[in-house]
């Protein structure tokens, strides 16, 4: 995961070191080597290690969009990503986070196999009316975009439900979880959570924070150990919020390893007939500094601000300036003559 940017990015690899120091109480593990996937360090497929190495992964990218002159005028965050975006809203310490994102992710831990989540491609209230058959088992989890709808609950009920949705032809995936975030499941640990995040110390940001937990604009000084409690629970309303925030001339830049959300943003931009754009910053099988270069270039298109010099310094690049065109303001038009 990143291997090539921690190897070629300085700001990358600083970012992740101290993301690393700021875990170390809370984890067993090395971050590092996580993500180099060595030998010696846990995998990916558990909750409580993929949950925070994801969670620097973000912080990480969005310093290294930052060092290179993009500076968000807001942040949002999707469930796990919403501890990423407070952290750089600057409405909880490096330290702050860390603490969040790991002791989250360790009650998640206890929950494994006795949950599970799926993606449907039908809209919100479809999900909702077809979810009555299935009563306190599976409920709404995400509103992803106007057709993107996760939904979670008890894993007898999800296996009924996409069986379901094969016979009557609704798109839908299993998403590879044995728990059932944002859902009734998650109550059990309320007071763990509550216990583990009580002395927590958020603060006012210095860029807007617009919450999925809310569905609106919020003082990031209430980003208390309740409300962490509440955007494991609660629905996380994404849509909603790009909703309040698309304009013809937004650009989302999807902070993540993979883009994972674009679909759906894209998706609530168009039914809202907006030409705002939607902007990946690395993908699976691409995650060097020439696909953030590329990602980059993509965002300058769309009148985003990059630092050309220093982005392509490494690769020892020069920016020159195109030969002006001489304009001879003279007219070549043929003038029309009486038939």
């Amino acid at each position: 995961m990143a291997t090539a940017l921690l190897d070629s990015s300085p700001e990358f690899a600083r970012v992740i070191d101290e993301c690393e120091t700021a875990l170390a109480p809370f984890v067993d593990w090395s971050l590092t080597a996580v993500l180099r996937g060595q030998d010696d360090a846990p995998g990916l497929d558990r909750v409580d290690v993929v949950q925070p190495a994801s969670w620097a992964m973000m912080l990480a990218l969005a310093a290294l969009w930052r060092a290179n002159g993009v500076n968000p005028t807001a942040v949002i965050g999707h469930s796990q990503g919403e501890i990423a975006a407070a952290v750089v809203a600057g409405g909880l310490s490096l330290q702050d986070g860390a603490r969040v994102i790991a002791l989250r992710s360790k009650a998640l831990r206890a929950l494994s196999g006795g949950g599970g989540m799926a993606s449907l491609a039908i809209p919100e209230q479809q999900a909702e009316e077809l979810l009555t058959a299935w009563p306190g088992r599976i409920s709404v989890a995400a509103v992803n975009g106007p057709s993107s709808t996760v939904v979670a609950g008890q894993p007898d009920a999800l296996d009924e439900l996409l069986a379901h949705c094969e016979t009557t032809g609704v798109w839908a995936r299993r998403i590879p979880v044995d728990y059932a975030s944002h859902s009734p499941h998650v109550d059990e640990i309320r007071d763990t959570l509550a216990d583990a995040l009580e002395d927590l110390t958020p603060r006012p940001g210095r860029t807007a924070f617009h919450s999925t937990v809310t569905g609106g604009l919020l003082d990031t000084g209430e980003l208390d150990g309740t409300y962490w409690f509440r955007n494991l629970r609660s629905k996380v309303r994404l849509a909603e919020v790009v909703r309040q925030l698309a304009t013809p001339d937004t650009v989302f830049i999807e902070v993540s390893a993979h883009p994972v959300l674009a679909s759906g943003i894209t998706e609530t931009l168009d039914a809202l007939g907006h030409t705002g754009a939607v902007v990946a910053t690395l993908h699976r099988n691409t995650g060097g500094l020439d696909r953030f270069i590329q990602s980059a270039a993509e965002a300058w298109t769309h009148g985003v601000t990059v630092d050309w010099p220093t982005l392509l310094k490494p690769h020892h690049a020069h920016t020159v300036e195109l030969p002006p065109y001489p304009f001879q303001r003279r007219r070549y038009w043929l003038t029309p003559e009486p038939a």
